[in-house]
């Protein structure tokens, strides 16, 4: 059934690669915080940059909640799902870190992504460090059949400059401070590096 791995090795990063869709997990320290749980889906927004460290794109949204659950207390759960194929689920438990736009890492960490998956909206990158990666059965996950990417999302903020972009995320209560008051996204939102 399970099994624990020491690293994400090649046949596990083909997996993590295979997969249309994957989950974030992050909770605050206090008991009484909201837990949170965030689908992440647009091509190519997650690279495995080596066997303990994966990456993803963080884009624009109404919340975020694990940007201020990783600036809080950096734990962070990735989990990926077999909708076809052989029934698996893979969990990486770790150790996240935003990395803002503002951040010298930012430019450098883009170019693991393909340059299509950058793209309006971009907030941060997100940086995971694994402490244990498991695998459990899938035997109760759904066969579903991936059509495609929604394209709603890109397209929304690709209409707004990165002016108008900055002014979204002011905007939005819950994006420079969590749902239960904890600092998220760094405001004002600093430009994009050109």
């Amino acid at each position: 059934m399970g099994k624990t791995y020491e690293h994400i090795d090649d046949r596990l990063r083909k997996f993590i690669e295979s997969q249309p869709v994957f989950f974030t997990a992050t909770a605050p320290l206090a008991a009484d915080g909201h837990v949170n749980v965030s689908p992440k889906g647009r091509s190519g927004t997650l690279a495995v940059l080596d066997e303990l460290t994966l990456a993803y794109l963080d884009f624009g949204g109404s919340t975020a909640e694990t940007l201020a659950h990783l600036r809080e207390n950096g734990r962070i759960t990735l989990m990926w799902c077999a909708f076809e194929g052989p029934p698996t689920v893979l969990r990486v438990h770790g150790r996240g870190e935003p990395v803002f736009r503002d951040d010298p890492r930012f430019a450098g960490l883009l170019g693991h992504f393909r340059p299509e998956a950058d793209g309006a909206g971009l907030r941060a990158v997100v940086l995971v460090t694994a402490e244990r990666v498991s695998d459990s059965c899938g035997f109760a996950v759904p066969y579903l059949d991936y059509r495609s990417d929604r394209e709603l999302h890109a397209q929304h903020f690709g209409r707004k400059s990165d002016e108008e972009f900055r002014a979204y995320c002011e905007g939005k209560p819950y994006v420079g401070t969590s749902l239960d008051g904890l600092p998220a996204l760094p405001m004002p939102l600093p430009p994009r590096p050109v």
